[in-house]
């Protein structure tokens, strides 16, 4: 199981998943450029220690993380989806991806998606925070998978 974030713009919505990925047990993929340096203060202040339980993957961009995806689903939180996570059945070798902050995740990446799926708001709201939504959907995914043997 394992958390993408496509070119993430504020560092510390990458230390909150770097904290999400740690404490539901999954890899954490960044796919560059990103809006600030890897080694930023901002992103350790918000991930405090738990880098080292979920130490980050950096990709040279959406091609090479694609190529190294391998046989794993990716699927893609997005407010432009119609299905929910609540009614997908999540296998353990998936990948939740998580579009920019500002601009979402472009066409090419809609389309390698194997599923494209929204957490279900209230009237009126449009969307949460990047980080909040990775860590629904890592529970949720979670939830299903158990944490194995």
């Amino acid at each position: 199981m394992r958390l993408a974030l496509y070119q993430p713009e504020i560092p510390q919505n990458m230390g909150a998943a770097i904290r999400a990925a740690a404490c539901f047990g999954a890899g954490l993929d960044i796919i560059e450029p990103c809006g600030f340096p890897l080694d930023s203060r901002k992103i350790a202040r918000v991930a405090m220690d738990y880098g080292a339980l979920a130490e980050p993957v950096a990709h040279s961009g959406w091609s090479n993380f694609h190529q190294q995806l391998g046989p794993a689903r990716l699927i893609l939180l997005t407010t432009k989806a119609e299905n929910s996570i609540w009614d997908f059945l999540f296998q353990e070798s998936d990948v939740i991806l998580m579009g920019q902050e500002s601009a979402g995740a472009p066409d090419e990446v809609h389309d390698a998606a194997f599923a494209r799926l929204r957490i279900p708001l209230a009237t009126g709201a449009r969307s949460l925070n990047v980080s909040i939504a990775a860590s629904v959907a890592l529970a949720e995914m979670r939830r299903q998978v158990g944490w194995g043997p």
